[in-house]
């Protein structure tokens, strides 16, 4: 249960974070409250996961499929580009996670 609320928290980090680009520095309403609500719900179902699992395992979970999912939405929403060494450091941070997983002592 811990994996699938990180997994909806970092869901609604990475919806919350898109949302900021449509905010306009938080000068547009509707973006502006999913910002808020999203992140509201991201964090507390990261404290929550907290309460389960060792924070050295949610946090570089939590962190490192964020910046990836971010990667992607950009380059699939903003056309934004994403280079080959880029490709190589998000395939990194994926495998540091994967190394994390599977060879912590730490994880639940």
């Amino acid at each position: 249960m811990a994996w699938f609320c990180l997994s909806i928290a970092i869901i609604f980090e990475v919806i919350a974070t898109m949302a900021l680009k449509f905010s306009q520095g938080f000068s547009k309403i509707f973006p502006s409250t999913v910002v808020i609500i999203g992140y509201m719900i991201a964090f507390f179902g990261l404290s929550k996961v907290l309460e389960v699992l060792p924070i050295a395992i949610t946090y570089a979970t939590w962190s490192g499929l964020g910046i990836t999912l971010i990667a992607l939405c950009s380059w699939a929403f903003f056309g934004q580009k994403i280079t080959a060494i880029e490709v190589v450091g998000i395939s990194l941070i994926i495998l540091g996670i994967l190394l994390i997983q599977i060879f912590s002592k730490s994880s639940v």
